[in-house]
């Protein structure tokens, strides 16, 4: 069985559950906090979440994690077939991780942890942000999944980074990160249905 480690509060802990579900393998969830503690590096060298255990070994980072059980379980296939294709999906996933959730991340301790931030690093964010979808946008296809006619692991990482990423937009500037963007929205609207994803969010807003 495969160990889950991390907190229901982190997005790539909630996508990698997930992932679990969908591929409809056994696994436990551990709560693990990310600490620089040494158990927990051993685990994750940068001390962040999720991390996964499977025979004694770990692994983090949440693409190598879904990349490893897109292989353990090959259906249902959240890549495509053709090479280029699955390589189109990881290069979506990479823009909206790098360009858009990554970026929105830095005004993260004050929207989470009331820690204020400078007002550069706040203007720096909005900008770099606009880029960010920018070209995100030229990518995502959202007909009716975000990388084309087949569900993949690009509309889990639709679903999990947009989520963060409007939340602080929203409070940090009271601006819809999504307002020139409906077929992301979509996406996003369709993935909440989705069973696997739907399942975690409910196990998400429960308590304990």
């Amino acid at each position: 069985m495969i160990q889950l480690y991390g907190l229901r509060l982190s997005n790539y802990y909630n996508l990698t559950k997930a992932l679990l579900i969908e591929k409809s393998l056994d696994f436990e969830e551990i709560k693990a906090r990310p600490t620089q503690e040494e158990d927990n590096l051993s685990r994750s060298p940068m001390g962040k979440m999720p991390s996964i255990s499977v025979n004694g070994q770990f692994m983090s980072e949440s693409l190598a994690i879904a990349a490893y059980l897109d292989r353990l379980e090959p259906q249902p296939a959240l890549l495509p077939p053709d090479p280029f294709e699955a390589g189109k999906v990881i290069e979506l996933i990479c823009h909206i991780k790098l360009d858009v959730e990554l970026v929105a991340r830095r005004c993260l301790p004050e929207t989470l942890f009331n820690q204020p931030v400078s007002e550069e690093i706040k203007q720096s964010t909005q900008d770099d942000l606009a880029k960010g979808m920018k070209a995100v946008s030229r990518i995502f296809v959202g007909q009716p999944f975000a990388a084309g006619t087949t569900l993949t692991l690009a509309d889990f990482y639709t679903f999990y980074c947009f989520d963060l990423a409007t939340t602080i937009t929203q409070k940090m500037f009271g601006e819809d990160l999504l307002a020139s963007h409906p077929d992301i929205r979509n996406v996003i609207e369709h993935m909440a249905q989705h069973p696997s994803v739907a399942r975690v969010e409910s196990e998400r807003a429960k308590k304990g």
